[in-house]
């Protein structure tokens, strides 16, 4: 019987709902799978635990994270009550940085029962992977000056071991899928870091003949994922490259509502985190409608990281099953509530796994 602890952190607004759905969800993949135990530990860390306490989670938050073998986490922000800044970098990016999350993995794929906004989506199938510690978004810089000759400086950081470590990442995933890598840049306009990202893809396309690889400028690579996304298998990104493309896949798929992520250390020195990519949407929160796919789907990229990728296939093949046959949330064209997605999820999971049968 394998184990796993986790550490849960819903966090805020449809955090609190989606959280709990999942959590079921996992629960029915344990009896299905008949190997597999899960222990869950659940933290109120949020903007609510900020108005409380002055801070986003405990000053030893890291610490008590540290003894999981995973951090599954729901949804953080209440801007009209916290700024985003606080509430982002108290926990989110406090998590990510202190457990050397280098690394953000994004699947995008076309989903039977969504509608895509593209006229002809071709089974599209991509996943983007995301340095996640430094580039654009490096805390160096800052403001001189003030008025009309004030200066904002913002250093872009490429360490070549932080870049080599996420493209490295992205031909091994490649080695799993479809053979493939391709590479965001812009060294056409930014002179000094893009030429750096290239070499460093150069050189370690070396370390695999075995894998196709190409290189597109940013611009061009975002129109390619409107135009024709299915030619694109492992796409190795900057952070802020990866972060733009990321919600374009989510947008391609026909909503950024059930897209998945996950923070990944790639030492195993400390947990790995898996967060939808939906915000904690606030608007909608207690009425009982919120779209609960990004938070399964999360699940299911937990479990291929747990090396359960059996299970976690047979689960992704249950959510689109459900999607197949029009139960929906209604933000993304259907009538049902969170709840009755989540119960034919774990319906269908049973079924495909001939759990009746056997009971």
């Amino acid at each position: 019987m394998k184990s796993y602890d986790i550490a849960v952190i819903p966090g805020d607004g449809i955090g609190k709902e989606v959280v709990p759905a999942s959590l079921d969800v996992l629960h029915t993949v344990a009896e299905v799978h008949g190997g597999l135990r899960f222990h869950f530990t659940s933290f109120p860390w949020s903007c609510d635990y900020y108005l409380e306490h002055g801070t986003m989670m405990p000053e030893n938050g890291l610490d008590i994270l540290q003894n999981y073998e995973a951090i599954f986490l729901g949804a953080v922000g209440d801007p009209a009550r916290v700024p985003d800044h606080i509430s982002l970098w108290g926990l989110l990016i406090k998590i990510r940085r202190g457990f050397e999350q280098s690394i953000n993995v994004r699947p995008a794929k076309y989903f039977q029962g969504l509608e895509s906004p593209l006229k002809n989506p071709k089974h599209f199938d991509l996943i983007v992977v995301r340095e996640n510690s430094e580039g654009e978004y490096s805390e160096i810089g800052g403001r001189i000056y003030n008025g009309e000759d004030q200066i904002a400086i913002q250093n872009a950081v490429f360490s070549r071991k932080g870049t080599e470590r996420v493209m490295r990442y992205a031909f091994e995933l490649a080695k799993k899928r479809r053979g493939h890598v391709t590479s965001a840049t812009k060294s056409n306009g930014i002179v000094h870091t893009m030429p750096f990202w290239d070499d460093v893809f150069k050189d370690i396309c070396k370390e695999y003949p075995d894998i196709g690889h190409a290189s597109y400028h940013i611009d061009a690579l975002s129109a390619f994922f409107v135009t024709k996304p299915e030619i694109f298998d492992v796409v190795v990104a900057s952070n802020l490259f990866g972060d733009i493309l990321t919600d374009l896949g989510g947008a391609i798929m026909g909503s950024i509502g059930i897209a998945p992520a996950a923070n990944i250390n790639t030492s195993g020195k400390y947990p790995s985190m898996f967060e939808p990519v939906h915000g904690s949407a606030p608007d909608i929160y207690g009425k009982g409608i919120a779209n609960p796919i990004g938070q399964i789907w999360t699940a299911k990229m937990m479990l291929d990281h747990f090396g359960e990728f059996e299970i976690a296939n047979l689960l992704l093949e249950a959510i689109e099953d459900v999607t197949s046959r029009g139960i929906k949330t209604p933000d993304i064209g259907g009538q049902s509530t969170t709840r009755e997605v989540t119960e034919e999820i774990c319906r269908c999971l049973k079924g495909m796994a001939g759990y009746n049968r056997t009971r």
